[in-house]
């Protein structure tokens, strides 16, 4: 079975000089860092439906009917539109097994926003569009995170889509074991914690859905409505507050452990971390300290400590 989440990536963010100028967008904290905690299936989707390397640039047209299509720069009446969704079509179905997708910007084939419309004289319009091929993935997978290389560069975005990523890789290797109500609740229950950071009217809504599972007959059915659920309340990046209130909640764990100084330690780091002067790292450190000395069995259960390798460093820096 799979150990590692499976993303999907451009193949011009691996390093494949498959650009229509010849040329590569190799991204290093792709490559260099989140390479070795995940396994990359690249594509190409130019190249995939015949295109050549090098190859003339192609452009979102929005026709006068409000379609959009892809046609080549110099060649406006050229339009490969039909092709990529041919593509699209046979290749996003064998995809789902996929734990998130990172795609090129800008890309008329892979931009997953403010991607430039022109009109059909070749004018230029704003930058609203989607590309073809990104669009048809999140129309899809929506539960799937997918990001764009140049958002990747934002902390905050970047722990987010890697958190989604391995929270999707754990509910689909629990999937392909085989679904029972007990692996979903427990499953459940070590998301908690990180629900609640996330957003708390989500994680008070998904409660009562997760309790009220034995009325569903289907529990293929339940399983791909919790999902889609789950993956929308962790798509909203943790705030500080919410961190927060979170941190202090773990805190009251150890009440009648701590003496009154270690309490007031615990209390003015968290309350640092919420003004910003340090990073979540740092009162994370300590309550798993005090967690190792006292431990809990649920506090011990909650995927909250360690969303992802800590070798990815993504809580040095992020809310």
């Amino acid at each position: 079975m799979q150990t590692q989440p499976i993303l999907g990536i451009s193949g011009c963010l691996t390093g494949s000089t498959v650009r229509f100028d010849g040329g590569h967008k190799r991204m290093g904290f792709v490559m260099d860092e989140l390479a070795q905690w995940v396994t990359f299936r690249p594509v190409c989707p130019e190249m995939a439906i015949g295109l050549p390397v090098p190859r003339p640039a192609l452009r979102l047209i929005q026709t006068t009917d409000g379609e959009v299509q892809m046609r080549f720069s110099h060649a406006p009446h050229d339009d490969v539109s039909a092709k990529m969704a041919e593509f699209a079509e046979n290749y996003l179905p064998r995809i789902g097994d996929l734990a998130g997708f990172i795609v090129c910007a800008k890309s008329p084939s892979c931009g997953m926003e403010r991607v430039r419309l022109y009109d059909e004289k070749g004018n230029r319009g704003r930058k609203e569009g989607v590309g073809l091929f990104t669009a048809a993935l999140l129309a899809r997978y929506p539960w799937l995170p997918v990001e764009e290389d140049g958002r990747l560069h934002d902390p905050v975005l970047r722990e987010n889509f890697v958190e989604r990523v391995f929270a999707l890789h754990e509910l689909n290797t629990l999937h392909a074991r085989g679904l029972t109500r007990r692996a979903l609740l427990d499953f459940h229950s070590r998301y908690k914690l990180q629900l609640l950071a996330h957003h708390q009217a989500g994680y008070r809504e998904i409660g009562p859905f997760v309790a009220a599972m034995h009325e569903w007959d289907d529990l293929e059915a339940f399983f791909v409505a919790y999902r889609e659920k789950l993956m929308a309340i962790l798509k909203q990046p943790a705030s500080r507050k919410n961190h927060t209130n979170v941190l202090m909640h773990i805190q009251g764990y150890f009440h009648k452990q701590l003496n009154v100084r270690q309490r007031a330690e615990l209390r003015q780091i968290i309350l640092n971390y919420r003004a910003g002067l340090l990073p979540i790292l740092a009162p994370l450190t300590l309550l798993k300290h005090y967690l190792a000395e006292y431990p809990d069995r649920y506090l011990l259960t909650q995927n909250y400590f360690d969303p992802y390798p800590d070798d990815l460093g993504l809580r040095l820096a992020v809310a």
